[in-house]
């Protein structure tokens, strides 16, 4: 496999890292927010375009602490100065880059660090990488000025990292009265954890501290697991007019970094080295991306299921009530008894279903026509969906209000503790929609019938109030006294259906018009519910981003297995020779 195949499969990790949203303030939100930018960062700015380049020129970055003389050192293994140097800090504003002139090309075009604009000319601003050209730098190698690591300024120290992990060698330096500082050994770790190719230098060491500190950091490094890595000593000397070090101090420093430019060997293994490196710690921020987003997906189902299990809870309710006699109380039984006359037809309960038939139409003739009922019916089942929904809402509140991460969604969504205003008006539309739908089935029912003389009698809107009591059957929920009354009246009203029906279609229509009742009274709390489902959809937490990012690791991880192999670079079409070290 080539290095194209790494480079898409990385590609594709890039994607489904950038894609994955991380809404949610969890305790891994944070660090893993970091890492996808980290991620994304580092496939722009260095694995893609080195992948694309691997024999392109080897790119040093030099890095270090405040005052710890990076600026001077580049000045004087150029030559000249062509970074500020001074005492005013911090003095590296914008990046300066020194390349020759026949590689010039391969960072003018923007492959690396794409996010910064090029400029030959001053530049004083963060974005800006200054691009120098110069004749005594060997070709395939280029030196980079970077930011303090620990600058006073944050945008600074930010674009150091970044710098630094568009690195493929890192020049640490550092200084002999700062080496054991937590900040550089910071940027080591770091370094150590994704196998950066890199170089201590150890600055500004008096003279009688020559035999000791360079000992004492030697020391540190091999505890740290650094012992490949080499160290430069650059001793404390004056400089020159320019502000350039003598020749003799930084010697061995630029007699290695030429050693490298001219070895293609020895500048791909570096790179290489790195590379892989970088490789590997971005499948590693991947796989915490990937990590966080599951935790995001949990933490949504457990939002959703509290918002669900109060609704559940509310629907439940609602249903139970609305067949367990509940409703038959006060004015849907006082407007009933206007309809029938309950003394009347009380009477006649335990005589012949026959004898009641032949009595209906004298009864019920004269008598209002049940829209009565169906009013107070219609108010009854209003107020008990409007309340079941405020109470779902308050439960569904103060579940989210007992985590942060409900408390976080809660926040400027107050409305979410009540129901919706609009609530009670949409219950009594869908209320008068179901009592339609009753008169409906009951007219249908009764279509043909031969008993067509005592439906009339009795009236469409007085046989639907009646099923209605049908449903509101059950006694469960009255007590005392009411209970015979209540209970007498179901009997009455079924008695009365029966009648006209039959035992057999009054049940078949008792129980359409009761699921319809059901679905309607669901359809109005799932609106309610909607609100906070909605708010959690708005996150855009994908259930399958774990499980995606984590098959674009594994194919990054195959394909890295079989090495970095790349073509022959096709001829420049600007008439310029194949890179230092490309195969033939």
């Amino acid at each position: 496999m080539t290095a194209a195949g790494l480079a898409g499969a990385l590609t594709r990790l890039g994607d489904e890292v950038v894609r994955t949203r991380l809404p949610l303030q969890l305790p891994s939100a944070d660090d893993a927010r970091a890492a996808a930018s980290q991620v994304a960062t580092q496939l722009k700015d260095y694995i893609l375009p080195r992948l694309a380049d691997i024999e392109a020129p080897l790119l040093a970055v030099v890095g270090g602490s405040t005052g710890a003389g990076k600026s001077t050192l580049v000045n004087s293994l150029v030559g000249r100065v062509i970074s500020p140097a001074g005492v005013i800090r911090p003095t590296t504003k914008s990046p300066v880059l020194v390349t020759s002139a026949p590689d010039e090309h391969w960072f003018a075009d923007g492959r690396i660090l794409p996010g910064l604009v090029r400029t030959t000319g001053t530049a004083d601003r963060p974005n800006q990488l200054r691009i120098v050209v110069e004749p005594s730098l060997p070709d395939g190698l280029a030196i980079l000025d970077a930011p303090d690591i620990d600058s006073i300024v944050s945008q600074n120290r930010e674009l150091a990292a970044q710098l630094l992990d568009a690195a493929d060698l890192w020049l640490f330096v550092t200084s002999a009265a700062r080496y054991s500082d937590a900040v550089p050994w910071e940027f080591l770790s770091t370094a150590q954890a994704r196998s950066a190719a890199m170089a201590v230098i150890l600055d500004r060491v008096p003279p009688p501290a020559m035999e000791i500190v360079p000992h004492d950091l030697r020391r540190l490094m091999d505890a740290q697991g650094l012992a490949k890595t080499p160290i430069f000593t650059v001793p404390e000397a004056t400089v020159d007019a320019d502000g350039l070090l003598p020749d003799d101090s930084i010697a061995p420093v630029r007699s290695w970094l030429a050693g490298l430019a001219a070895d293609a060997s020895s500048r791909r293994k570096v790179v290489l080295q790195t590379l892989d490196g970088a490789v590997g710690a971005v499948a590693e921020k991947a796989a915490l991306v990937a990590n966080a987003a599951d935790e995001q997906v949990t933490a949504v189902k457990d939002l959703q299921g509290d918002v669900e299990a109060a609704f559940r809870e509310a629907g439940r309710q609602v249903s139970a009530q609305a067949s367990d006699g509940s409703l038959l109380r006060g004015e849907v039984l006082a407007r009933w008894h206007e309809y029938v006359g309950s003394t009347a037809l009380g009477r006649l309960l335990d005589e012949k279903v026959s004898w009641l038939r032949d009595k209906l139409t004298s009864l019920i003739r004269g008598r209002p026509d049940g829209a009565e009922v169906k009013v107070a019916a219609e108010e009854g089942l209003r107020t008990l969906i409007v309340e079941a929904g405020e109470q779902a809402c308050e439960r569904a509140g103060a579940a989210w209000a007992a985590q942060p991460t409900g408390r976080a969604l809660l926040e400027g969504h107050n409305d979410l503790t009540r129901a919706s205003a609009t609530l009670p008006a949409a219950a009594q539309r869908s209320i008068q929609a179901w009592q339609s739908d009753v008169l409906a089935l009951v007219a249908s029912e009764g279509a043909g019938k031969r008993q067509g003389a005592r439906i009339a009698a009795a009236g469409v809107n007085g046989l639907g109030a009646s099923l209605m009591l049908v449903i509101f059957a059950s006694t469960g929920g009255i007590t005392g006294a009411e209970i015979g009354v209540a209970g007498g009246t179901t009997v009455l009203a079924q008695r009365l259906l029966e009648s006209i029906f039959g035992d057999e279609a009054v049940r078949k229509l008792a129980a359409t018009a009761k699921a319809n009742l059901i679905a309607r009274i669901d359809d109005l709390l799932a609106a309610e519910q909607a609100r906070y489902l909605s708010l959690l959809d708005e996150l855009g937490v994908a259930p399958d981003a774990s499980t995606m990012i984590d098959a674009a690791i594994d194919q990054v991880r195959a394909e890295r297995a079989t090495g970095y192999e790349t073509p022959t670079p096709p001829p420049d079409p600007r008439g310029n020779p194949a890179p230092i070290g490309a195969p033939s």
